[in-house]
Parts: structure tokens; C-alpha cells; sequence
């Protein structure tokens, strides 16, 4: 039997049942324990804990964690499994919660990585930037992520991972912390082998160009036909445009320029977008009733307008110009992934990303005027996001580029000429493994904090 066939077998029949737990064996064939124990890093923080015989969504088996007063709870039950390493895993845990009102920072799942002997293994691929460059990281906890709904009802952490080459077990842990007189509920615990996922590639591209000619807003958008056309042929999926770019050059206020959206500039657009088969993010002033908006607009494949983001932050030239505020965060679900939008001066707030980080954005197009370029590369590493800004600043100034940053802050590509694109590629199925964190990415729900109020 192959190492994989032996390990399918292995972990198609771990599941809790009667109140006991099948035995497992490792790969040489030394015996793996085939119980869940409890930890807690202090005795009077320990959690009430408790094993179930007819627990569990199905009634299969149940471990229980319940707190009393304070703020002290720290305990998790924990188990070790064998893996095989460079082999990809689907983990699953299901849990049910009651008087939680954080469950993000409360309901925890982590899973670690040890060798035979249950010491730390290292990825393969040394980090590209950052504390400890060019040295492999050490696999630090991976953190599933909560897909359920709420507390009263089953839900369950699910992701899909990757065991280290060096990885020879699996330690995971299902935590209750820092909430008192709470209760949690775990069942239907998993790590199965499956098929590495395809990867999911996107091309990213972002056009450097300011719209001088033309002296009306409805001259603006045919400027950028060839540049789109330009990235359609270098087989983008996604490319951004500046800033309000129905304004810029025309010396006209903000008013005269605004529009419907979708309107006249999305329509445009929209044929480009329709006849080169991607997406475009297009800066536009928009009107609705007596209310002006700073809009980013994403125009679909389809034509069609996908959806538009209100510029949240506005600048003091803004706000004398009459533009008001947008009061959300909305991510997009495109062809290639989830897709956030900000504007100029959002880049100042680490709010705006976070939110969009927050609510699943995977790539934040960025129309924007001009900006410090460190804010860029800090938005895009704090979230683990990539980020692609279109400006109107030269690229010889110290100040804001036209192009692609990754998940270190690191510029992927930069259109340098005025009347130029620059284009990157990524698998936004790829983690990336920073030094001492990990995948950042994965931690944020757990461990960024409450806000004021939430």
C-alpha cells in the first residue's frame, strides 16, 4: 500500500464514536495516541472541560469546554495525528457556542506542525522580504477559519492546508478563551488527504496615464482604449484606471463632471470590457439625486457594472468641492476572486483596507490621485492583500507609482512611462509565510482587536 493509500485509510476512520476515539497508527507503525487531552497554560485559568459520548452535531461524541467569571479562561483540547508531508489536508471541526459575543477572538482552531520526534519543521520556500530574508520560515500554527453562522446553530472551521515537507504530525487544538460564563461545543473533528487544489491565477494590471486631452468628461474614457486594449493583450483579468478621470484635465468642478453610475462612462467601458473579456475599475464622479459620490466602479466581462465603491475618506479639496462620504465596504465576487475597491485618499486610513480585508477581499484596486507610497506597501502587507494602485503622479517623484503590490509590501511590477501598463501575475491560492507570523492572513479575525463598541 502506498503512503497515501495508508494514510486515507487512516483518516477515514478517525471520528469520534461512543465516547472513545478509533486508534490510529503512524507511518513507521508506532502507535499515535488516540486521545484528546486538555491544556491550559495556568491552573486557575482552566476552562471546565468534558468528553461526551452522545455529543456532537451528529451524536457521534462531543468535547465540551465551558468558563465561569472573568476574563482569565484560557483551554483548548488537543490531539496529534500523523501526515505525510508536502501532502495537502481538508480540515474540518465543527462547533456550536452559546454567550460569546466575540466568537472570532473566542473560538479558536489552530493546527501545528512537528517532526517524528514533535519538534518544529521549516517550509521550503525562503522568505522574500522582511525579518530573517531568504532564510526558510519556520511552519508556525495555521489558523482554519470560521465559515459557520452563529453560535446557537452548528457551524464549522473549515480549510484546506498543507503539510510541510519536514511535517510528520499534526497537532490541533480547538480553543475557548478570554469570554466568561460561555460554553463551546466541538465535534466531527477532520484531516483528510486530498488532491492539491488547481492553482488560481489572476493578472493584474494598472494603467500610468493622465487624460490631458479632450475637454469634456465624456472625452476621458476614450483615452484609455488603447491601454486597455494593451493589457487585454497581455491577457489581464483585471485592470485598474485612475481617479476620477472624467474630471481630471478639464477644468471644470467636480459637479459639472458627475454622472449616473452605471451612466454614459460605465456603458463605455463596459464595450471595452465586453469586447476584451476582463474587468476594469474606473475612477468617476457619480451623482444620485442631489448627492455626490467619489466612486470606484467595477465594470464585469459581461458589460455590466459588477458594483462601485463611495470613497469613504475625503480630503479636505473634496469636501469643498461638495462631494459627500460612502458609508460602506463592499467586496466583489469576480472569476478569479474576491475583489475590493478604495480611492486616493482611503490609503491614508488603515480602516478602509482593513475593512475590505476584513469582509474577504483578496485583490483591493486602488484609483488614486497621488499618496505616500509607503501607505501602499503597508496596506497591502497588513492585510496580506494584493493591491493595485493607478496614479497620476510621475514615477520620478518620491511619491505615489502606478503599480503592484504583494502580500510583503513589495512592488510586483511599476509602469514607469506616462502612456504605459504594468502587469503582475499571481496564485492567490498560494500562502505566504512570513517569518515569526506565519500566514498573517489567517490570524487577522483571531487576533486583531475589538473595536470600540463592537
Amino acid at each position: 500500500m502506498s503512503p497515501i493509500s495508508r494514510l486515507v485509510t487512516v483518516f477515514a476512520i478517525w471520528a469520534l464514536v461512543g465516547g472513545g476515539f478509533v486508534c490510529a497508527a503512524s507511518q513507521d507503525g508506532a502507535p499515535i495516541s488516540d486521545e484528546w487531552v486538555f491544556w491550559s497554560p495556568r491552573q486557575e485559568a482552566m476552562p471546565e472541560h468534558s468528553i461526551l459520548s452522545k455529543g456532537g452535531r451528529e451524536g457521534k461524541g462531543g468535547l465540551v469546554i465551558e468558563t465561569g467569571e472573568g476574563e482569565q479562561w484560557i483551554g483548548c483540547w488537543s490531539r496529534t495525528l500523523p501526515v505525510i508531508g508536502g501532502q495537502h489536508y481538508q480540515f474540518e471541526a465543527w462547533r456550536k457556542f452559546r454567550d460569546i459575543p466575540h466568537p472570532r477572538r473566542s473560538v479558536v482552531v489552530r493546527v501545528s506542525w512537528r517532526d517524528e520526534k514533535g519538534a518544529a519543521v521549516f517550509w521550503e520556500e525562503p522568505a522574500k522580504a522582511g525579518y530573517n530574508k531568504g532564510k526558510a520560515p519556520r511552519a508556525e500554527p495555521e489558523y482554519p477559519q470560521d465559515i459557520g453562522d452563529g453560535g446557537d446553530d452548528w457551524g464549522r472551521f473549515s480549510d484546506v492546508l498543507r503539510a510541510p515537507m519536514g511535517a510528520r504530525r499534526a497537532v490541533i487544538e480547538l480553543y475557548l478563551q478570554w469570554v466568561p460564563n460561555a460554553r463551546v461545543e466541538w465535534g466531527e473533528v477532520s484531516l483528510t488527504p486530498i488532491s492539491p487544489p488547481a492553482p488560481r491565477m489572476v493578472r493584474m494590471a494598472t494603467v500610468h496615464f493622465q487624460p490631458r486631452d479632450g475637454e469634456l468628461p465624456e472625452d476621458k474614457p476614450k483615452l484609455f482604449a488603447p491601454l486597455i486594449a494593451e493589457a487585454a493583450a497581455k491577457k489581464a483579468d483585471i485592470v485598474v484606471l485612475p481617479e476620477t478621470l472624467t474630471f481630471y484635465g478639464t477644468g471644470k468642478t467636480m459637479e459639472e463632471c458627475a454622472e449616473p453610475v452605471p451612466g454614459p462612462s460605465t456603458e463605455y467601458f463596459g464595450g471595452l470590457a465586453k469586447q476584451h473579456d476582463l474587468y476594469i475599475v474606473a475612477g468617476l464622479v457619480e451623482r444620485e439625486g442631489k448627492v455626490l459620490y467619489n466612486v470606484a466602479a467595477l465594470i464585469g466581462p459581461d458589460g455590466k457594472l459588477a458594483g462601485k465603491y463611495r470613497k469613504v475618506s475625503l480630503p479636505r479639496s473634496e469636501i469643498t468641492s461638495g462631494i459627500t462620504p460612502g458609508h460602506d465596504y463592499p467586496v466583489f465576487q469576480t472569476r478569479f476572486g474576491k475583489v475590493g475597491m478604495m480611492v486616493c485618499y482611503d490609503g491614508f486610513f488603515p480602516e478602509v483596507a482593513r475593512e475590505l480585508s476584513n469582509r474577504g477581499a483578496e485583490v483591493i484596486a486602488w484609483p488614486v490621485w497621488g499618496c505616500n507610497p509607503l501607505l501602499a506597501r503597508a496596506r497591502a502587507c497588513e492585510n496580506h492583500v494584493y493591491l493595485i494602485s493607478s496614479t497620476y503622479s510621475d514615477a520620478g517623484a518620491d511619491w505615489m507609482i502606478s503599480g503592484i503590490f504583494d502580500h510583503y509590501g513589495d512592488v510586483m511590477a511599476k509602469a514607469s512611462d506616462w502612456g504605459s501598463i504594468a502587469i503582475a501575475e499571481a496564485d492567490l491560492n498560494a500562502r505566504t509565510h512570513w517569518n515569526s507570523l506565519g500566514d498573517f492572513r489567517a490570524q487577522l479575525p483571531s487576533h486583531r482587536p475589538l473595536k470600540l463598541g463592537e
